[in-house]
C-alpha cells in the first residue's frame, strides 16, 4: 500500500504541533506496515464513501479512504475537527 495526501490533508498537516506531526509520521507507518497495530484503533465510520478513521494520539485523528494500493489521507486534526465532510 502506499499514501496518498489530500490537498486538504497536507494543510491541515502543515497546522498542527510539530510534537502532532511527528506523532502522526509514527502511525501512518503503522498503517502502512500493520495496519491492525493496536495504536491506531482503526474503524470504519459509519458513511456511505467508506471513510476509515484512525487515531495519531486520544485527541486527534485521520481519516482515510481505500482505492486500490491506495491510503486515500482526506483530513487530520481533533477529534471534533473531522466530523465536517
Amino acid at each position: 500500500m502506499k499514501l496518498y495526501a489530500t490537498e486538504k490533508f497536507k494543510k491541515q498537516y502543515q497546522k498542527l504541533p510539530e510534537a502532532i506531526q511527528k506523532e502522526a509520521e509514527k502511525q501512518l507507518d503503522f498503517l502502512l506496515s500493520n495496519p491492525h497495530h493496536p495504536s491506531l484503533h482503526l474503524k470504519k465510520m459509519e458513511d456511505s464513501r467508506n471513510i476509515w478513521e484512525a487515531r495519531v494520539t486520544v485527541s486527534y485523528r485521520f481519516t482515510f479512504q481505500i482505492d486500490g494500493d491506495y491510503y486515500i489521507l482526506r483530513t487530520i486534526g481533533t477529534h471534533s475537527t473531522l466530523k465536517s465532510p
